[in-house]
């Protein structure tokens, strides 16, 4: 199967299975940029209903800039990940108040802002302006690298490079924010982590993985265990009835 039949099989896959998300369907960057931010680290059913709250409360990036951080972080709580939570104040506030609310309209100035990373940064380009780039998350990794069988860690830079150069030759010329839906939509849905129903996916017929029995071993992706020791001390302060709290600053 060619890179065309593979984007167009993901295109023709996409509307008829896709789930209906509140950050789709619109070119809106804020609301695309809240979205990737929240769901980073984070999946989909957890995510939506913090994603709700803070449109409800903040519906543009000027309502947003213009909250405490400690609201924000209160809206925030449950999600972890909380240097999330501040880099997203930090950057609203960016943008509404250095950028007269708009947001960068290339994946260069993009990446610039606080917090958005290459992922987030494509995903901007992409689904708010169209451009031609591959958005990379976890899911495009494994559907490429069963489809493919590309076996390179997907933690290396080498690896990484080598999905992001394959990803962004596979984007068609007509709707590349469409396919990246698409690419990631099959990623969530059909070519799932443990145990994907290979019977019903459209992509079986030239699968690597299915073809060679590797379907559980893609995609290859070391652990690197950090361990580091940390020493805390708490102090609990007390004065009749009252408690004494500080709260707890970024670092």
């Amino acid at each position: 199967m060619n890179s065309q039949h593979f984007a167009n099989t993901l295109l023709r896959w996409y509307p008829q299975n896709k789930r209906e998300l509140p950050w789709r369907n619109t070119k809106e960057p804020y609301i695309i940029w809240l979205s990737e931010i929240i769901l980073q680290q984070t999946r989909v059913a957890q995510g939506q209903p913090f994603f709700e709250a803070f449109i409800s409360r903040y519906p543009d990036v000027h309502r947003l800039a213009e909250a405490p951080i400690e609201e924000v972080m209160r809206l925030w709580q449950g999600l972890g990940y909380y240097s999330r939570a501040r880099n997203l104040h930090a950057c609203a506030q960016e943008i509404a108040f250095n950028r007269n609310g708009r947001f960068p309209a290339t994946f260069g100035e993009l990446r610039k802002l606080k917090g958005v990373g290459n992922y987030t940064a494509a995903a901007i380009a992409s689904f708010a302006y169209g451009q031609k780039i591959a958005v990379v998350d976890g899911n495009v990794y494994r559907v490429l690298s069963r489809y493919f069988g590309i076996a390179l860690d997907i933690a290396s830079s080498q690896g990484q490079k080598a999905f992001a150069d394959l990803a962004n030759r596979l984007i068609p010329e007509a709707s590349p924010d469409e396919y990246n839906q698409a690419i990631m939509e099959f990623g969530a849905l059909q070519c799932v982590p443990k145990k994907p129903d290979c019977d019903i996916c459209p992509l079986l017929p030239g699968c690597f993985a299915q073809k060679h029995r590797m379907v559980e071993e893609l995609p290859v992706k070391t652990k690197k265990v950090r361990t580091t020791q940390r020493v805390f001390l708490y102090f609990h302060i007390t004065a009749g009835d009252k408690t004494f709290i500080k709260e707890r600053g970024p670092r």
